[in-house]
């Protein structure tokens, strides 16, 4: 899928949503910034859902200095704003909506959500917030949020995080919603992990256990094959699912921090470390879908759901494309695996997902009452509870307790990461993503042919050009 920036050029952009709990690994780690969102099983809002939802601290006591969720509670202001929504699955799109009602019903204000598909609202960013934008929209952090904030398409929220404060998130999330001139421009909503999901009934039956290292895992691929099952499900028609094998293999090989200074173009392209991620992957190219370029990632993760594949490295989302409850309660999951001792499993990929305020929308300071909601922890416990699975509140106060299995160890291997990375496509310069990326990846798993040398090239022209 591909997204226009404002200078007309396609850029990078996954077709999910990005999920996470705020870290105290440091600004270093979710600062340099990734994408989609998850869910399991799954219930549509009641009718009454989140309705009474008063915007006040959780019960409880926050830890010393801590702010409480939301300082004040929702005016009773009226007035009107309209929201421009991505959320267009099932489960996400009715979370959005029990937001929104929850918000008019405390605030009195009449609120317009205008939904888009997922894939197109990514494609029309560029043409949408040049044109007639909604006051406030969904959106990412990291270097997609910074970047339309650079062209002043979007109004700095500083007002609003003094009423949601900064101490309820951790300092990664709070690096990763300020822009570049030390403003803060994006709510964060939740954010997820990428790792390996697999069946764990399937696993049990097989005899399968969670590979430890690289070498362990492509053993376990090789077994895998041998049992006729397709070790790694894989599906990159849309281009953007293989950027997470790529950031995977990069930052277990030459650690996080490489990560971003490629990404940012401050490593070169042309270098033996980046090759060495391309001949890694080679080895495990064979046990990927062979089909991948043909394939979605709601395709790829059917075949993994009816144990046809192995298991499949992917965001959380994954889970929110199953209907059946009980495969969705026999989902786990398994961090990519060590390649080298001095990196082991130190850098997560878990990108975050929430919400800016448009230019236009500046000035409508409903649309700013909005926005201190939706970063409250009432308003992100609702919206984990409809929109379910492993999409983890980036508001600390934000309620587990009734969370799944899964979206509980999620939370754990989230704030456990030393890193957090925002995902290639949020990580890197859109055009550099879209533009050059995909293609090469895409062309890399038809034939498994890289040219370096080209990649830098034209990340060289893309990044002097801005």
């Amino acid at each position: 899928m591909h997204e226009n920036d404002p200078s007309g050029q396609p850029s990078a952009s996954p077709n999910r949503r990005t999920v996470l709990k705020g870290l105290g690994a440091g600004a270093a780690g979710v600062a340099a910034f990734p994408l989609i969102a998850a869910c399991t099983g799954g219930s549509k809002p009641s009718s009454g859902s989140g309705a009474g939802t008063a915007v006040s601290s959780s019960s409880g006591s926050t830890s010393a200095g801590a702010a409480s969720s939301a300082s004040t509670a929702v005016a009773k202001s009226g007035g009107s704003f309209s929201f421009g929504s991505n959320a267009s699955d099932a489960k996400p799109k009715a979370a959005i909506a029990a937001l929104i009602a929850a918000f008019d019903k405390q605030s009195g204000a009449k609120g317009k959500i205008n939904s888009k598909a997922h894939n197109d609202f990514q494609n029309q960013i560029g043409s949408y917030l040049n044109g007639s934008p909604d006051d406030a929209f969904t959106w990412f952090a990291g270097y997609r949020m910074r970047y339309y904030a650079k062209k002043g398409l979007v109004a700095p929220i500083d007002d609003v995080w003094q009423k949601i404060g900064a101490a309820n998130f951790g300092p990664g999330i709070v690096a990763a919603s300020t822009a570049d001139d030390g403003k803060k421009y994006f709510v964060p909503n939740y954010n997820y992990p990428w790792a390996f999901f697999y069946r764990k009934s399937f696993w049990a039956a097989k005899g399968y256990t969670v590979p430890k290292t690289f070498d362990a895992l492509k053993a376990l691929c090789k077994q895998m094959q041998k049992d006729g099952i397709t070790p790694i499900a894989f599906g990159d028609k849309d281009g953007w699912p293989a950027m997470g094998t790529f950031d995977y293999l990069n930052m277990r090989l030459n650690g996080y921090q490489f990560h971003v200074d490629l990404m940012a173009h401050k490593q070169s392209w042309d270098q033996p470390k980046v090759k060495a991620v391309f001949d890694n992957w080679k080895s495990i190219l064979p046990f990927q879908d062979k089909a991948a370029l043909g394939l979605t990632w709601q395709d790829a993760s059917t075949t993994m759901a009816n144990k046809k594949a192995g298991m499949y490295l992917l965001g959380a989302f994954v889970t929110q494309n199953f209907s059946d409850p009980k495969v969705v309660a026999d989902i786990d999951f398994f961090q990519f695996p060590m390649m080298t001792e001095a990196n082991g499993q130190l850098a997560l990929e878990a990108p975050i997902d929430g919400f800016m305020l448009s230019k236009k929308g500046s000035k409508n300071q409903v649309a700013r009452d909005l926005l201190a909601y939706l970063g409250s922890a009432p308003a992100q416990t609702l919206y984990a509870s409809i929109d379910t699975g492993t999409n983890i509140p980036t508001n600390k106060m934000g309620d587990l307790s009734k969370a799944s299995p899964l979206a509980k160890k999620a939370q754990k291997t989230i704030a456990e990461a030393k890193y957090i990375s925002q995902f290639l496509d949020r990580d890197a310069l859109p055009a550099m993503a879209n533009n050059v990326m995909i293609p090469a990846l895409q062309t890399f798993i038809k034939t498994g042919q890289y040219d370096t040398k080209s990649l830098e090239k034209q990340a060289k022209a893309l990044y002097a050009s801005q």
